[in-house]
């Protein structure tokens, strides 16, 4: 009994070790191989575009509107120029992701896999059950920040789809308004009276037109936030969550939550 168990903890540390080796000789390479990851950088590489598209047109939108005669439409010109600002934040966190999408696989299988057999192994050795289960989180937690980027990838997918044709719109009206400004502005950079006349309500016309397309532009912010900056921390937030729940940590629940929420509600 005592060679049958011997023989089979040698069998599983030398399956560990197989394990490791393979994981940091060849999973790690293709992991971390840009090659294998065409798809998630081709949709990061399209957000990137259209951030970029976005950026210019507001900034030509709020150079065009910041020449529009009187100071009333100031406002808006300085709102959409501010727009950059997120604009910039946005691109830096697609820029982020699109890096951590090798560097997360090459940290999953040349660290945290090869980490996870090493501690299982020794924990065969030593008959030590809290070493065999933080190998287990460990190799469970390198899948976990591999899988990250692709499913929020996918995720972000179907929220655009949705709003494609907001953001569409919104770069055609940005267009728009920003080639009859420049077409009717003569060489010193002045709007023509007579353009201004022609338009309905004049300069409050113009500015009716600026504002809409400011809110337009900052719901496109919001959904571009949301998809790029909180869609990956939400993933990752539900992902770790339910490596807690695998591993049977309980989540313990008011009994009274429910009447402490309605009687919430019924203050507000």
């Amino acid at each position: 009994m005592i060679k049958k168990n011997n023989v089979t903890k040698l069998a599983l540390v030398a399956a560990a070790l197989v394990i490791m080796l393979f994981s940091m000789a060849v999973l790690s390479k293709a992991a971390s191989n840009p090659e294998n990851h065409k798809k998630t950088i081709a949709a990061l590489d399209e957000k990137k575009a259209d951030v970029l598209k976005l950026t210019a047109a507001s900034a030509a939108a709020s150079t065009a509107i910041a020449a529009i005669p009187g100071d009333s439409t100031t406002p808006v010109a300085n709102k959409l120029a501010d727009l950059t600002s997120y604009f910039l934040i946005i691109l830096m966190v697609i820029f982020l992701e699109k890096y951590l999408v090798t560097l997360t696989g090459y940290a999953a299988f040349f660290i945290l896999i090869p980490a996870a057999c090493i501690l299982f192994a020794v924990g065969i050795c030593l008959n030590r059950t809290f070493l065999k289960a933080l190998a287990a989180k460990t190799a469970v937690f390198g899948f976990v920040i591999f899988m990250i980027i692709p499913l929020s990838i996918k995720v972000t997918a179907m929220i655009e789809e949705t709003y494609e044709s907001t953001m569409e719109t919104t770069m055609k009206e940005a267009q728009d308004i920003t080639d009859e400004i420049n077409d009717n502005t003569d060489s010193e950079g002045n709007i023509i009276s007579k353009f201004v006349s022609k338009i309905k309500d004049g300069v409050s016309g113009l500015m009716e037109k600026g504002e809409n397309l400011l809110n337009h532009f900052i719901e496109v912010v919001a959904v571009m936030m949301v998809t790029s900056c909180f869609i990956p921390i939400i993933v990752l937030l539900f992902m770790l969550w339910f490596v807690r729940l695998l591993f049977g940590i309980q989540i313990n629940v008011p009994k009274d939550l429910p009447h402490r929420f309605n009687k919430k509600i019924h203050e507000k």
